[in-house]
């Protein structure tokens, strides 16, 4: 990494994967699908997929094994036998699929997360999951995505680091690596595609796991510096004197409350012959107290997550550098600290962002849409034919869609291809229209708008209406709301617990598809 003053203090860890045609001699285990069948001639009603690695006598003895221990075969069922003697491994593990007729990639990336939390005992994995090439990128996202472990800041009384391997603590051992089972000369393409575009998510990930002791304007910027340097990306920081003369009101306003001032980060990808023209912009609250409209105390230590969006397309925009994308890409995020103080912004303010639209603020907890607005009114400058933004911006959003369902709003064929790509990757989306009667809503005597609407209804929309009046004329765009999805209380299939790193998969399929 670029030298910095700053530095991640913590890591998550990753399984290394890579794609061999041949079963490798080291490895410790076979990973297999087990389907759920409804045949009565079979006692246990399962089936093995038959590969190259696995069939005949073998074949047999395991399914006679895993008949022995009940397995059923139902998704994401994990069961561990002694493998047959000439299969060369010490362990077969099987993974169930369910039924057959089911299987789908987000079936398979989920078994393959399961896979990648149950082996962290092992060393060496082989896998063996499915001999059809167009589900290899799901199989490669799931084992990387669900043996993500982010292992907190530690102090000198963890001691596990400096212990024999056979008295580490669990999570000091490193994770197991992968060999998935299928044809480099055929599927590196796919291979690397989704192996990128899994580490860019973890990328993410490490950024919103930090906590804001650590995470905050300046060292961020310092943090989202490094990573794009080594991708080979330009990077801009404008701090607050620059803030200031640039005239960026917004992004100011929300930041005077903290000791730790703003900076506005932008990143250029700029291959030479690059199709189209894509501005990315994320919300970056380092962490969020709701500032004079203070949040309730219980459950605030989340506001470190605050920042995802602009994690998001930081991780984004490093993959697309990395693969090589043919497309022009700048990437925009405004980064605050929302804190209230004596020289906080008040309920009442009216504020000029950069551009001159003024606001009138009523609440200081609806922070996001307003550096949200400075940074869309600068990446509209730049002509962009798409600006796609994503934040974690309203509760509206988790009333709406839960916490699983990002909201997508925007121009309706952008809006609904990014809320189907969502769907396809497995980051559930769902596109929402605006609401006509938010046009009127946003209106206020005092300003030009009004950063929150007077009732509490379709509060999600309202706020894709407010950032929609800073998107330059002519552009294609769509807002994110991912409130929700950005956090995990608890791991599940290849969800890690806390980051999720939602939508990063999203934008770069996004990304590809219209580099191609």
């Amino acid at each position: 990494m670029a030298a910095s003053k700053f530095e991640l203090p913590a890591r998550g860890k990753i399984s290394p994967v890579e794609l061999q045609k041949k079963l490798p001699k080291n490895a410790d285990a076979l990973v297999v699908s087990v389907f759920r069948t409804q045949d009565s001639a079979n006692e246990n009603g399962i089936e093995i997929l038959d590969t190259d690695w696995l069939s005949g006598g073998q074949l047999r003895e395991v399914v006679e094994g895993l008949q022995t221990v009940k397995a059923t075969g139902k998704a994401n069922e994990i069961t561990r036998l002694p493998a047959p003697k000439k299969l060369g491994v010490d362990v077969v593990i099987a993974v169930g699929l369910g039924a057959q007729d089911k299987l789908d990639d987000e079936v398979l990336r989920r078994a393959a997360g399961t896979v990648s939390r149950a082996v962290k005992d092992l060393n060496s994995v082989a896998v063996a999951l499915s001999g059809d090439r167009d589900r290899l990128a799901a199989i490669v996202e799931g084992l990387i995505l669900g043996g993500y472990a982010y292992p907190g800041i530690r102090g000198s009384k963890d001691e596990g680091a400096t212990q024999p391997d056979e008295k580490k603590n669990h999570a000091d051992k490193d994770p197991a690596e992968f060999t998935v089972l299928g044809d480099p000369k055929k599927d590196s393409d796919v291979f690397r595609l989704a192996q990128v575009g899994a580490e860019s998510v973890c990328l993410a990930r490490d950024f919103v796991n930090v906590p804001s002791s650590h995470k905050f304007p300046e060292s961020y910027a310092e943090f989202i510096r490094g990573f794009a340097e080594d991708a080979g990306l330009k990077v801009e920081i404008l701090d607050e004197k620059q803030l200031e003369k640039d005239g960026f009101g917004g992004i100011l306003a929300v930041g005077q409350g903290s000791v730790r001032p703003p900076r506005l980060v932008r990143l250029h990808h700029s291959p030479r012959k690059a199709k189209k023209k894509v501005a990315l912009v994320g919300k970056g609250i380092t962490f969020d107290t709701g500032g004079i409209s203070l949040k309730p105390g219980a459950g605030m230590g989340e506001m470190i997550m605050d920042m995802g969006g602009s994690a998001a397309v930081v991780a984004a925009t490093v993959a697309a550098a990395k693969l090589g994308l043919n497309v022009e890409l700048t990437t925009t995020v405004p980064l605050a600290e929302n804190m209230p103080s004596g020289n906080a912004i008040r309920p009442g303010d009216v504020i000029t962002h950069y551009g001159g639209i003024t606001s009138e603020i009523l609440n200081t907890d609806a922070e996001g849409r307003i550096v949200l607005a400075d940074a869309i009114a600068r990446a509209s400058e730049d002509k962009p034919d798409y600006l796609v933004e994503t934040a974690t911006l309203t509760g509206h959003q988790m009333l709406a869609l839960g916490k699983k369902t990002y909201g997508v709003m925007g121009s309706d064929e952008l809006r609904d291809r990014i809320a189907e790509l969502g769907r396809r990757v497995g980051e559930k989306a769902w596109a929402m229209a605006l609401l006509e009667e938010h046009e009127e809503a946003i209106k206020t005597p005092a300003a030009d708008i009004r950063n929150i609407s007077e009732d509490r209804w379709g509060g999600m929309q309202f706020a894709g209406t407010y950032l929609s009046q800073f998107v330059g004329e002519g552009i294609e765009w769509a807002h994110l709301d991912i409130a929700g999805p950005a956090w995990a209380a608890s791991a599940s299939g290849y969800t890690a617990q806390r980051a999720t790193g939602v939508p990063v998969r999203t934008l770069v399929a996004w990304l590809d598809e219209i580099a191609s």
